[in-house]
């Protein structure tokens, strides 16, 4: 027998975070809906592996709920699409978040020397670097 009290978990919780989902709610409503933390809607995903599975397509229904408030809002007048562009990339990020990877090397691509420098020469230093690999790119 474990210790501590039993767990809330119940099998029908499953239906219920899909039924949420569908309203586009997140993770932080489900956990208020069950009156339970974070922690243990992470626990029943690992110990339950139905649960994770639910889990897993309460976030494609939820996602698919945003998409749809999105695509209403573009033939709507009162749509606030920064809000919405600003949640989305929050909540989405694989498929929301713009990435942009930069990478700064030496000469002839090689390692960049370093000197112990103050932070001012180190700044500039950066800044330097920085626009010659803009204007590289240009």
């Amino acid at each position: 027998m474990t210790a501590g009290r039993p767990s809330k978990y119940d099998p029908a919780y499953c239906e219920v975070v899909i039924a949420l989902s569908r309203e586009g709610k997140s993770l932080a409503q489900m956990c208020s809906h069950f009156d339970i933390s974070r922690t243990t809607i992470d626990n029943w995903a690992v110990e339950f592996p139905e649960f994770l599975e639910a889990l897993s397509r309460a976030k494609a229904h939820a996602q698919a709920w945003w998409e749809d408030q999105g695509s209403k809002g573009m033939v709507s007048d009162k749509f606030n699409a920064a809000v919405w562009r600003t949640t989305v990339q929050a909540r989405f990020r694989d498929d929301y978040t713009e990435r942009r990877d930069i990478e700064i090397s030496g000469p002839n691509g090689g390692p960049i020397e370093t000197r112990d420098v103050s932070p001012e020469k180190r700044k500039a230093a950066v800044a330097t670097l920085l626009a010659r690999k803009a204007k590289a790119g240009s």
